[in-house]
């Protein structure tokens, strides 16, 4: 019952929060989060660093991911210090390689991708669980389990890229199809609920030419998809049911990047069949075939409970704290918008 409970409080939750944001975060005023003055341009103005929702809501989402990762690592037992290891070596990998993907793909030095990361992350994943259970079983006989670690990481992630999501339609990259384009039953099922994007910094200005326009709301579709996947595999996983969990959470997710990338019209490579959409559907087979031979490890019934307990060790505030701010500072600093500043006195408050 209070597994219900908490998965329902936080549906409810995420429902209001992306109600807001789909009525929100289109506006131009929800782009640029402040600007800093990095140097001077002439007696007058200053070169400005913009800083963006987009970053905020990528640690945001971060952030929240990783805490819940501990939560359910802690629900069966696992210490939080060696839980937050494997997260940690997990992101110092697959955060830079969203950049990397994005040069290799898109053939651009100042885009990101979340799904060249997170195919990064399914593939690396294993390997870094069974170093994590050496170093686990040889310091204090604590193995790590395999497929709850899994399922743990695969909901974390679901979650975290469903929050994470409302980060494009601030910036307005990763943006849909003009309603205009699409069959006469998309635009039916969608409805009134397109995007109109204001502002002529967005990316769907600059590069996708429909400013104004009426857009298919691709990354509210997506957040929506990926939150609830990462609920029902939570209730999954709080059941015991961890291969089920990883197979829900991966298999579907990847499945939805793979289809919805054809309702979408940022430049995703060149090709019919996009290189993320490659990467989707080898990942959701990568996780089908590691579930295959993976064996079933002895676990304790999960507990919400002790998953709550296991945030107390005075490590894990910190270790969130700090890796909140270095996502932010990587990836909410713009590196293709700028500003141009300007400083005065208020004669009237002399």
């Amino acid at each position: 019952m209070w597994d219900a409970a908490f998965i329902s409080a936080m549906g409810l939750l995420f429902a209001m929060l992306l109600r807001w944001a789909c009525r929100t975060l289109p506006g131009e005023d929800w782009q640029i989060m402040a600007a800093v003055p990095v140097a001077k341009r002439d007696s007058a103005t200053w070169v400005g660093a913009n800083l963006t929702y987009y970053g905020l809501f990528v640690s945001g989402s971060c952030v929240l991911g990783v805490t819940l990762f501990l939560v359910l690592m802690g629900a069966v037992g696992c210490q939080a210090r060696i839980s937050l290891l494997v997260v940690l070596v997990l992101l110092g990998l697959c955060v830079p390689a969203s950049n990397v993907l994005a040069r290799l793909v898109e053939k651009k030095h100042h885009t990101l991708t979340i799904g060249g990361a997170s195919f990064l992350g399914v593939l690396v994943t294993p390997g870094i669980l069974w170093c994590a259970n050496a170093i686990a079983e040889s310091a204090a006989n604590l193995p790590v389990p395999m497929v709850p670690a899994l399922a743990s990481l695969s909901i974390a992630y679901a979650i975290g890229e469903g929050v994470g999501r409302l980060a494009c339609i601030s910036f307005g990259c990763c943006y849909g199809k003009p309603l205009a384009d699409c069959s006469p039953w998309i635009r039916r099922a969608i409805g009134a609920h397109g995007f109109v994007f204001s502002g002529s910094t967005k990316k769907i200005a600059y590069e996708g030419g429909s400013l104004g326009k009426e857009v298919v709301p691709i990354q509210a579709m997506t957040s929506a998809v990926f939150l609830g996947i990462g609920l029902v595999s939570m209730f999954l996983y709080l059941g015991n049911h961890h291969f089920a969990a990883v197979a829900v959470s991966i298999v579907m997710t990847q499945t939805w990047r793979a289809l919805s990338e054809t309702l979408r019209a940022d430049y995703r490579g060149g090709g019919t069949f996009s290189a993320y959409q490659v990467m989707a559907v080898v990942a959701a087979i990568y996780t089908l075939g590691l579930l295959w031979i993976l064996p079933a490890e002895p676990v304790p019934p999960a507990s919400l409970a002790a998953g709550v307990t296991a945030l107390w060790d005075p490590v894990v505030p910190f270790a969130l704290q700090s890796l909140g701010l270095a996502v932010f500072l990587f990836s909410g600093r713009s590196r293709v918008t700028g500003s141009t500043l300007s400083f005065h006195v208020l004669p009237d408050r002399l």
